[in-house]
């Protein structure tokens, strides 16, 4: 059984989903420290042929943590969609896309973050036909722990988790040794972003997985994901 763990982040990329799919267990990381400007409360859109930012305006304090985080402005809502609705509004897969997000944002609370991220990612998920288990690092009792401590000890807390899968980018910073002497295995999602049409020339990578359901459907988009690697 293999777990992964992340930040909620709002409208993540593919490759956040990818690690979902390939993931028996996924655990938001909410008990962490919000970082401004960040993925947490802000996406990569496509806007007149570049990307663009997307934010949720948030009221914090520093050191806040993500679950503690809340929305400056209750009418953020209707005003990320008709700006996605502005955006992609010639897409191939507008209607259907907009359709699904719409109904999707009116089941949302307007003023906590870390409520609203995973709310839309496990609306997404079921769009694109993952079904995984869904936990939340604040309701697991692991305090006092950082670091790879922290994570060895989420992952220990789920009966039957035998390995962990990591960003790449923890290669640079976890100590592997820790998880083997845990007798959990380590593996890295490794993600080369697929390209496919955009109403641009040259390929934006690296947006909101929302981009490529508007080009693509919530079906073309789910599999694309499938094609990327063999999922949990």
């Amino acid at each position: 059984m293999i777990v992964s763990i992340h930040q909620p982040n709002y409208l993540p990329w593919l490759g956040y989903f990818l690690k979902i799919a390939r993931s028996d267990v996924f655990v938001f990381l909410d008990d962490v420290q919000f970082s401004k400007n960040g993925y947490t409360n802000r996406t990569r859109v496509l806007g007149t042929g570049e990307p663009r930012w997307l934010t949720v305006p948030v009221s914090y304090e520093f050191g806040d943590i993500i679950r503690d985080v809340k929305v400056a402005d209750p009418e953020w809502r209707s005003q990320h969609i008709d700006k996605l609705s502005t955006l992609y509004q010639f897409s191939p897969h507008f209607h259907e896309t907009r359709s699904k997000l719409g109904d999707l944002y009116d089941s949302l609370p307007s003023d906590n973050l870390a409520t609203i991220n995973r709310l839309l990612v496990e609306g997404i998920i079921n769009l694109l036909s993952i079904n995984r288990n869904i936990l939340r690092s604040s309701d697991i009792p692991v305090a006092g722990l950082v670091g790879d401590d922290r994570l060895i000890a989420l992952i220990q807390s789920i009966e039957g988790a035998t390995g962990y899968l990591s960003g790449r980018g923890g290669a640079n910073y976890q100590d592997e040794s820790k998880f083997a002497a845990a007798n959990l295995s380590i593996t890295y999602n490794d993600f080369e972003h697929p390209q496919y049409a955009q109403e641009t020339g040259a390929f934006a990578s690296g947006l909101s997985v929302i981009d490529a359901a508007f080009q693509l459907g919530w079906e073309g988009a789910a599999k694309l994901l499938a094609k990327l690697a063999p999922f949990a």
